[in-house]
């Protein structure tokens, strides 16, 4: 039997924890969640992990077939919800840090339950950012909230966090380490004694920090948690601990043993990805890609300019707006009249992005690619950072994020200048 509930956590809560399968081992057969990949940035660098966009057939964390905004977050939760009646809770896992993005996890949180108050929301992070977030994840009503925390010890934190990233200033070593952990103990204590569930996520690796996990546990204990999990390594490729053996179950199971004297331990994670969806165990996050979903064909805008439109377009292969702008190596570029597009060219780049902590840096092939449409009246893409975006637009470059047929996409974008266009007019007028 699952022990559920603090003494300070309200009936209702309790009831939505009995539906949540990462938090009650009965519900895990019974009820799905999904994961909307809506923040992709991390501010830490672990040692174990590599985060990567399209990774179909990988299952680990910081793993995704896509990332979303907001909106098209809100229209895959729709669609799945439609299809997957035991749907009862919704998670921001990343694929970076749901903090680090905090406004796209907040702006998601808030699309969805508007209209779906009685659906459970949670969210993972590393911590770093609990302290300045952590009100306003209790009045948004997120309930249940994980929280990785690998160690307490900064020399151990040296070894497997390369840096952190905060308010603009890198940290290394143990200076780095002691500030992750400073912040992550003062937002679990913060959430917990706000009623709220926390979980706390612990990555053995064999030889750094499997000996220091009890203490660990028992210092969240003392702070409120509600349950720890005590994951075993999975070495990714291309990480620092690439090489690292993987933690054996039996390993796992005997040191969960020894902590369950302290706290609940989870059992049944399956270190889902950052778009999983579905029951534990049983991902169908491919079947449910935005791309795969069928849509009418978007209705014909109203003629354009004679010139016409130019769009630039990111897709890995000419049929789906299904790349991110700093992923692309080539732009497709159409012209047409915004009922009617032809395919010019092709543009080719060089991808600027080699990886999500890396997307919104300086550099001049940032800037070379953006150089690369500056004759365009509008960019389709599935997504864009904000720094690319303000550059784009210092141009006149529209930026328009999307997910769907290149076909619909083109349409959308006809229809989105057209509005803008007649939004400008109007102002012009009123002033």
């Amino acid at each position: 039997m699952t022990c559920i509930g603090p003494g300070n956590v309200p009936p209702e809560i309790v009831e939505k924890t009995k539906k949540h399968p990462c938090y009650s081992a009965e519900a895990h057969h019974k009820y799905a969640r999904i994961h909307l990949p809506v923040a992709p940035r991390c501010n830490i660098q672990c040692n174990y992990c590599n985060r990567k966009f399209d990774c179909v057939n990988e299952s680990r964390p910081g793993v995704t077939s896509e990332i979303l905004t907001p909106e098209l977050a809100g229209i895959k939760f729709e669609w799945v919800k439609e299809q997957i009646g035991e749907l009862s809770v919704v998670g921001i896992a990343g694929p970076g840090d749901a903090l680090a993005d905090w406004q796209y996890t907040k702006e998601t949180i808030q699309k969805i339950k508007a209209a779906n108050p009685d659906m459970t929301f949670c969210l993972s992070t590393n911590g770093l950012l609990l302290p300045d977030y952590a009100a306003e994840i209790v009045a948004l009503g997120i309930h249940h909230v994980t929280v990785t925390v690998n160690t307490l010890d900064p020399a151990i934190g040296a070894k497997i966090y390369q840096y952190v990233s905060y308010k603009g200033k890198y940290y290394y070593a143990k200076e780095a380490a002691e500030l992750l952990l400073q912040k992550q103990l003062a937002g679990i204590a913060y959430l917990a004694g706000q009623g709220v569930l926390v979980k706390i996520n612990i990555v053995m690796i064999k030889g750094i920090n499997d000996t220091h996990i009890p203490e660990v546990v028992k210092k969240v204990k003392e702070l409120g948690a509600f349950i720890t999990n005590i994951m075993p390594l999975i070495s990714a490729p291309g990480s620092a601990f690439e090489h690292f053996p993987q933690t054996s179950m039996k390993e796992i199971n005997e040191l969960r043993n020894r902590c369950q004297i302290d706290i609940q331990q989870m059992r049944h994670c399956k270190q889902c990805r950052a778009d999983a969806i579905g029951l534990l165990g049983e991902d169908r996050s491919n079947e449910f890609r935005m791309c795969n979903r069928q849509t009418e064909a978007a209705p014909l805008p109203a003629a354009g300019p004679k010139k016409g439109y130019k769009i630039a377009v990111t897709s890995k292969y000419g049929k789906l707006v299904d790349q991110h702008f700093g992923h692309a190596t080539e732009f497709i570029i159409y012209q047409g009249n915004g009922q009617e597009f032809t395919l010019v060219e092709r543009r080719s780049v060089a991808k600027f992005c080699a990886g999500v902590e890396e997307c919104g840096d300086e550099g001049e092939k940032r800037d070379n690619t953006i150089n690369a449409i500056h004759d365009c009246q509008a960019v389709l893409t599935m997504r864009i950072g904000q720094h690319a975006k303000t550059k784009l637009a210092e141009q006149g470059v529209h930026s328009i994020e999307y997910c769907d047929t290149v076909e619909n996409g083109l349409r959308h974008a006809a229809t989105v200048l057209v509005e803008e266009k007649a939004a400008v007019l109007k102002g012009v007028k009123v002033g």
